[in-house]
Parts: C-alpha cells; structure tokens; sequence
C-alpha cells in the first residue's frame, strides 16, 4: 500500500522545518561572523552588508592552522586507540560472555555520569607529574578514556547481532581468534565499527572541558581557539561566530559527507 502524494509531501515540509529550525542556529552564528562588532549587537535583522572583518581579525590573532591540526591529530588518534581497545573488549563480552558481563557494562556505562569537574584535579596532578599537560599525547589519552565506555558499548550491540554460526563455522575450518575476528568479525561489522568510528571522532571534536583545562597553547584544538575570543572585557559577537563558525566547519563537512555510512552503521542489524 502506497502513502497518498499529499502525505509525503507533508512529511517532507515537517522534515525540512525541523531541519531548518535544527540548523538554524548555525546559520545565524555564521552569518553573524560576517558583521561587524556594532552591527552583531545592534542589527539582528539576516539582510545586512557582509564584510571579511572579523574573519581578518580572528586569523590575525591566531593561527587557525596549528589548533586545527591539534583537533585533527587528537580527535582521531583517540578514535584509533579507543577502536583498538574496544574491539577486543566488546568480541570477549558478545562471544564469550561471564556472568559479570553485564555489570561490566553498566559499571562502564555509569562512568559517564560521572561530572568531569570531579575527576579534574587528579588527573592534573597525574598529566602534571608524568609531563603530558598541554600536549597531543594527553588529550589523546583523556579522549580515549572518555569515549571508550560508549565505543565498547556500541561494538557490543553490533556485534551481538552478528549470527554466531558463522564464527563456529570459521572456528570449525580451523580459524584462529585473530583469523576469526580479522576474517569474518571485522568484514561483517564494519557498518557498524565505521559509524561507531564516526561517532567517537565528532565527541572528540566537540568536547571542551579537558582540553580548555589540561592546554595552554602548544596542543590546544580548535575548541580552546573558540573559547580564546571571550575576556574579561565582554564577548566580541561577531569574532566568536567567525572562530566558531571556522571551528565546526571541519567536522560539519566531514558529517555531511559520512552521514550515509553513520546512518547505515547506526541502522546495522535493525532488519533481519
């Protein structure tokens, strides 16, 4: 039975309301980086006369480059290593599970409800005494440690999904653990492993609280640059929405072109 024309027609209108109210932000805050500082405060009005301005200011205060790669080197370094982690972790608790797999989980599970800011002070005296603050190699580790628990879970779902017959069937040609997984896990989950991918890479992008605490300057990414253009004096509304609009502008094309394998993987094993 096929929808009438009119109801898809409705339904498209209400999808592209909601996506125009969802972006709509976005939308405002990049054209507000092309105003100047009077015209941000005063004119909200969305018809004005753009300039470079801000965007000249904000790259002549800062080299946009070098937070970005931070952001680029940070967000998916602990993307590799927190997969590297959790793939094994995730195949023990599907395929060979005890009776404290679950509470393992929930346990894992729970550490994100933990607030950031109650951990804060021993993990700064830990980066300080081991000499990782401000550095590529402890936001990789903070990052890492903070997606796993969500990263093991995901896997663990896709990979609980997968029919077991197929790995008995490898183990019974003779497979090994690592030709099982290497062979026939990975091959057969990598929707879901690439979504999972995905997914960690934007959290580690957009996350803000440890490295505004654990950098200065040297391993900052690009959510320390945005958080730069605040001071004590105010905040300069057009120079924060251009350095925010050049922040996000990475990871909104990067989810723009992924968005088909995200929702493939995030959608791995819902039919069967």
């Amino acid at each position: 039975m096929t929808t009438p024309r009119y109801k898809r027609f409705l339904l498209a209108v209400l999808a592209w309301s909601i996506a125009f109210v969802i972006f709509f932000p976005i939308l405002w805050m990049a054209l507000t980086g092309f105003k100047t500082e009077a015209a941000a405060i005063a004119d909200p009005s969305l018809f004005f006369s753009p300039t470079f301005e801000s965007y000249v200011a904000v790259h002549a205060r800062a080299d946009y480059l070098k937070f970005a790669l931070n952001s680029v080197v940070v967000a998916f370094g602990s993307t590799l290593f927190a997969l590297l982690i959790a793939i094994p972790s995730a195949y023990s608790m599907a395929f060979l599970p005890t009776p404290r797999t679950k509470g393992t989980l929930l346990w894992m599970l729970s550490t994100k409800m933990l607030p950031p800011v109650g951990v804060l002070m021993p993990i700064y005296l830990l980066f300080r005494d081991a000499g990782l603050l401000d550095t590529r190699t402890g936001l990789v580790i903070v990052y890492t440690l903070m997606n796993l628990p969500i990263v093991v879970w995901m896997l663990y779902t896709f990979f609980k999904d997968l029919p077991r017959d197929i790995l008995e069937a490898g183990r019974m040609d003779g497979a090994s653990t690592f030709q099982e997984v290497r062979h026939l896990l990975l091959p057969l989950t990598l929707p879901g492993i690439a979504s999972t991918g995905l997914l960690a890479v934007i959290l580690s992008w957009n996350e803000a609280f440890w490295s505004l605490n654990l950098t200065s300057s040297d391993a900052a990414p690009l959510t320390a640059y945005i958080a730069s253009f605040s001071s004590p004096e105010g905040l300069f509304w057009a120079k924060l929405s251009a350095a925010s609009t050049m922040a996000i502008a990475p990871i909104l094309v990067f989810g723009w072109l992924t968005q088909k394998q995200m929702v493939r993987g995030l959608t791995f094993g819902a039919v069967k």
